[in-house]
């Protein structure tokens, strides 16, 4: 995977390269308290936890599920921390998430393009 961003980068390579000096940083601490670095479905699992949890603060920010602290920081850092998850894991994987994402949206967008301007006239 490169670091280079390009046009269908979609300014997402700057985030992952924050992304792996975060991991790295977290390998560091694995590698001292735990005596190697999370496997693949531990982080699988850290993201899944966070991800669930958004929706917990999605609820908070509704009013129909109470949390301790300040919702709107809470959503802010865990939307944020999923992101990150999602760098790492992608890092793990061999996908080069920006370039992904950018593709993802290119076709996603022209089939919607398509279906929008059929439903026109």
């Amino acid at each position: 995977m490169t670091d280079d961003t390009g046009p269908a980068d979609d300014g997402l390579g700057d985030a992952r390269s924050r992304a792996r000096e975060v991991r790295a940083l977290y390998e560091q601490l694995e590698g001292r308290l735990l005596g190697r670095t999370w496997t693949l479905p531990e982080l699988a699992l850290g993201f899944t936890h966070d991800a669930a949890y958004v929706g917990r603060l999605v609820l908070a920010a509704e009013r129909t599920w109470d949390i301790d602290g300040d919702t709107d920081a809470e959503l802010r850092h865990k939307l944020a921390e999923c992101l990150w998850w999602l760098f790492v894991l992608a890092d793990r994987l061999d996908v080069d998430l920006p370039e992904a994402y950018g593709a993802t949206m290119e076709r996603i967008g022209g089939g919607l393009r398509r279906a929008v301007g059929e439903g026109a006239g």
